[in-house]
């Protein structure tokens, strides 16, 4: 049966390890800065739970946020330790990495997708992980081509660097 964590007998709370993709840890400016937004919000919380433990001589549930805690600033150091910020072309002539491409559906509705980090990646705001499969169909495509993704054909329309000043 899976746990949430295991406590160990002298009160000590251990939680599984964040997974850390096999994959090159690429991001954008914007990832980067995010990454190390991250970090201080969860050194400044990891402080302020220390100090409440040992006011409050460190309750189970103390533990169990302090492991978190712990658990997480690991994960996102590690981040931070291997991110290749990569800034692409200014004028980008097709889809890479920091790339955001608009694309026209069939019936004339358009959307846009930003190849961004894995850590990074909201589709809902149309932010992919260069390592999706979405990624993968638009990767080296130019304007003018059509790809397919998720079953539907699209057309790149139009190729924009939003980090680009």
């Amino acid at each position: 049966m899976s746990r949430a964590f295991v406590k160990e007998g002298d009160g000590e709370v251990v939680l599984p390890e964040r997974v850390v993709s096999p994959h090159p840890n690429l991001v954008t400016a914007s990832g980067l800065r995010q990454i190390e937004a991250r970090l201080r919000e969860l050194e400044a919380a990891r402080s302020r739970e220390l100090e409440a433990a040992r006011a409050a001589a460190a309750g189970a549930h103390d533990a169990a946020m302090l492991a978190g805690l712990e658990r997480d600033l690991r994960y996102w150091r590690q981040r931070k330790g291997s991110a290749r910020l990569v800034t692409p072309a200014a004028v980008p002539d097709v889809v890479r990495f920091g790339v955001t491409a608009t694309l026209r559906a069939a019936d004339g509705a358009t959307r846009t997708l930003t190849l961004v980090g894995e850590d990074e990646a909201d589709p809902a705001r149309g932010l992919v992980s260069w390592v999706s499969p979405a990624a993968e169909t638009l990767i080296g495509a130019g304007v003018g081509e059509y790809i397919a993704i998720a079953g539907e054909r699209y057309e790149i329309i139009a190729l924009d660097n939003p980090g680009a000043a």
